[in-house]
């Protein structure tokens, strides 16, 4: 097997310890930020093919810059950290 197919391989265990890498890059990264502006993001889910499912809270749900939040500030940190995740995706 490929360094490619192993590497999109997915366990519930793979999946809880990519989990604990993203909620680091987020407490020392991202949250700081958004708290500052009366924001949260919360990890809903990881799927097996490592899309991240996010929620954002408070003042960002809703706000009209969040689409650049999302992409230009929370997915830039966590996949830079976190290499195996392939995008995020913000959920109502």
């Amino acid at each position: 097997m490929n360094v490619t197919a192993q590497s999109r391989q997915s366990t519930p265990e793979v999946r809880q310890e990519l989990l604990g890498r993203i909620e680091n890059v987020l407490n020392e990264r991202v949250r700081p930020g958004l708290i500052e502006d009366g924001g949260e993001v919360q990890v809903v889910s990881i799927d097996e093919d490592h899309i991240v499912q996010v929620r954002l809270l408070g003042a960002c749900q809703g706000c009209v810059s969040s689409v650049v939040t999302m992409t230009m500030f929370i997915e830039k940190a966590v996949k830079a950290e976190v290499p195996e995740v392939r995008f995020l995706e913000a959920i109502p």
